[in-house]
């Protein structure tokens, strides 16, 4: 049986959400019909567009823009602070009622989540007419309209999700690639960034189409080992599994959210260490070893790019967990300025067996692992800030354990 997979997507979730606080209060406008952004304090210079209403995205209001900006454009513009607790909340009683059909859910944001609807097709039927059954109940009881694609893998059900909006059901399935797929722009394509987007142009690469049937061999030359990602992602591969909540729980993770954007490189491999060298102090400390490092970085924007990667041999040992996620950080990045960074651990097991390579440093690794198991020692006797590896620098990340 062929994977069923959905991406139920908010449309515009801030705004949306706002605005069902408002109503709910009594506020005698939908603010989705007028000119309204969600954005901070407009007294400052930093305050920016969070969210923006059709109406004020007609006038030329762009996310991110300044709030001083945007009232240029739309002198009538009503502004609206955001409110975390709220989209919460809301986030949750959709990712509940979703939940009351099907457990095999994924969390990726808070307003965008995948379903594998493979396992209770049996029970619910037809695909398509279940997603316009959870689209018009989310409405109907939560007063949002959300986006739902369908596909057989994650990638293009998320393609399909972002194909026409709001309040529509979209299907992507393997053999509606060529027809769908294939004609949008090489930027339109899942987890292809601004920067990658440009070279691909610069190579002549304009569609999803010409990436597609483009040789791998070529590619390797300008994107490395992602030159066969990117090409797979073309032709709409992804065998990814949609990890439900109950997975992720068997798992360590920390993230921080900083009050500024990460630009450079190094500062978000300086903020990626400290937090790798805190994940894995929990590792050790519950005598635990990972199969499996992820990686999240959410930009401006509030966009979110998540990878994940096995490692060959399950591990606690801080350089090891930093060498992969370092790997996907230099994969995923496309120079976007970075708000949020995050770090899991999964698969865990009590035990490991190593499997050595005829060119591994056996008696290196030992050292390493055994400095990781001094570190930590010194650091519950002394306080964190005691000592670190050579290779890690302090980002001032306080703990914060899943």
């Amino acid at each position: 049986m062929k994977r069923i997979i959905m991406h139920v997507d908010v449309n515009n979730a801030f705004l949306s959400w706002t605005a069902v606080k408002l109503l709910n209060n009594g506020y005698d406008c939908d603010i989705r019909l007028k000119e309204a952004v969600i954005g901070g304090d407009e007294s400052s210079r930093h305050g920016i567009v969070l969210a923006k209403s059709p109406v004020a995205k007609k006038r030329g209001v762009k996310t991110a823009e300044t709030l001083m900006s945007a009232r240029r454009k739309c002198h009538h513009l009503e502004i609206f602070p955001p409110d975390y607790h709220w989209y919460q909340e809301m986030s949750n009683k959709m990712f509940d009622l979703i939940r009351k059909y099907t457990p095999d859910i994924e969390i990726i944001s808070i307003d965008e989540c995948f379903i594998d609807y493979t396992k209770v097709q049996n029970l619910y039927g037809d695909p398509i007419k279940f997603a316009y059954k959870i689209k018009d109940e989310i409405y109907e009881t939560l007063g949002f309209t959300v986006n739902v694609g369908i596909a057989n893998n994650k990638l293009c059900a998320k393609m399909a999700s972002d194909f026409t909006k709001p309040n529509k059901v979209h299907t992507l399935f393997m053999e509606e690639i060529e027809e769908k797929m294939f004609p949008l722009d090489v930027g339109d394509l899942y987890g292809v960034g601004r920067k990658t987007t440009d070279k691909l142009h610069q190579l002549n690469i304009d569609t999803i189409a010409t990436l597609a049937h483009t040789d791998v061999n070529y590619l390797y030359k300008y994107f490395k080992n992602q030159a066969q990602v990117l090409v797979d992602k073309a032709n709409g591969i992804d065998d990814s599994e949609v990890i439900s909540k109950a997975e992720e729980r068997k798992g360590i993770s920390n993230s921080v959210t900083f009050s500024y954007n990460l630009t450079k490189m190094s500062d978000i491999i300086n903020k990626l260490s400290a937090l790798i060298e805190n994940v894995a102090i929990a590792l050790r400390k519950e005598e635990k070893y990972a199969k499996v490092v992820g990686v999240t970085l959410r930009d401006k924007n509030f966009h979110n790019k998540s990878h994940q990667r096995k490692f060959k041999t399950a591990t606690n040992n801080t350089d090891e967990i930093l060498k992969v996620a370092k790997e996907l950080v230099y994969e995923m990045w496309d120079e976007e300025p970075i708000r949020l960074i995050g770090v899991s651990l999964s698969g865990l097991t009590s035990s490991v067996q190593h499997q050595i390579s005829l060119f591994e440093d056996v008696k290196e690794k030992e050292t390493s692992s055994n400095l990781d198991k001094v570190i930590d020692n010194l650091k519950l006797q002394y306080g964190s800030k005691i000592i670190h590896k050579a290779s890690l620098k302090d980002a001032n990340i306080k703990k914060k354990y899943n």
